[in-house]
């Protein structure tokens, strides 16, 4: 599609869910300005983040001796070299409680690297959380990250493209109902849910390596 087609797209199946727009929001890039992240950025990204998740509820819950076991998985998998920084401070002991608040939310951001991976087949729907369990399942029934890597798929720039500007104008909605006009229409989104999966989204199609520097304007 052109960005041009994207945002049409978009703007109908917003309108479709009762979703307020704003005509005026701009395009998102053409595929052909984007350089998609490899294969194994994604896998590597996908499978730290998954078990960051669970080292950062096993910390908020008091359960420290059970964060250990996933932080040998992590050097088990091979990428306990590609964390961010929030995700560093949880295996060094230095870690807020709202970075473990912030490493908890990445599950949604891994169900948008799960689904551009093409192991979740839909993320359009954006009312719920993401299926927790299932997400462990992606990691937790593999033999290694080579078992991991050979059963993903990465989507197409057009594809993420097309899921991504959904997310910016879902984002808008969110942000203007919540901050400016609470008569902005959202729907059924659940706006925490929103943000981390177009953080995800966002990650996937710049080079800025930490996606919680990465800017979610709208």
């Amino acid at each position: 599609m052109t960005p041009q087609e994207r945002k049409a797209h978009s703007e109908k199946l917003i309108a479709e869910k009762g979703i307020s727009i704003l005509p005026s929001l701009p395009m998102t890039e053409d595929a052909s300005e984007v350089k998609l992240r490899s294969l194994d950025e994604v896998c590597k990204r996908a499978v730290a983040a998954l078990l960051s998740t669970q080292i950062a509820i096993e910390l908020n819950d008091d359960h420290t001796e059970d964060a250990g076991r996933f932080v040998n998985l992590m050097k088990y998998f091979g990428v306990d070299d590609v964390l961010n920084t929030k995700e560093s401070r949880l295996l060094n002991g230095t870690a807020s409680k709202q970075d473990v608040l912030d490493v908890v939310w990445e599950y949604e951001c891994c169900w948008s690297l799960f689904w551009a991976l093409g192991l979740v087949e839909d993320i359009s729907d954006a009312s719920g959380i993401c299926d927790c369990i299932q997400s462990i399942r992606f990691v937790s029934q593999v033999e290694s990250y080579e078992d991991f890597k050979s059963r993903c798929t990465l989507r197409s720039t057009d594809e993420i493209l097309d899921m991504l500007d959904l997310y910016y104008r879902f984002h808008w909605a969110v942000v203007q109902h919540e901050h400016i006009d609470p008569k902005c229409s959202v729907g059924d989104l659940n706006g925490e849910v929103v943000f981390e999966r177009r953080r995800g989204l966002e990650w996937l199609i710049c080079d800025t390596a930490d996606w919680h520097d990465i800017s979610l304007d709208t």
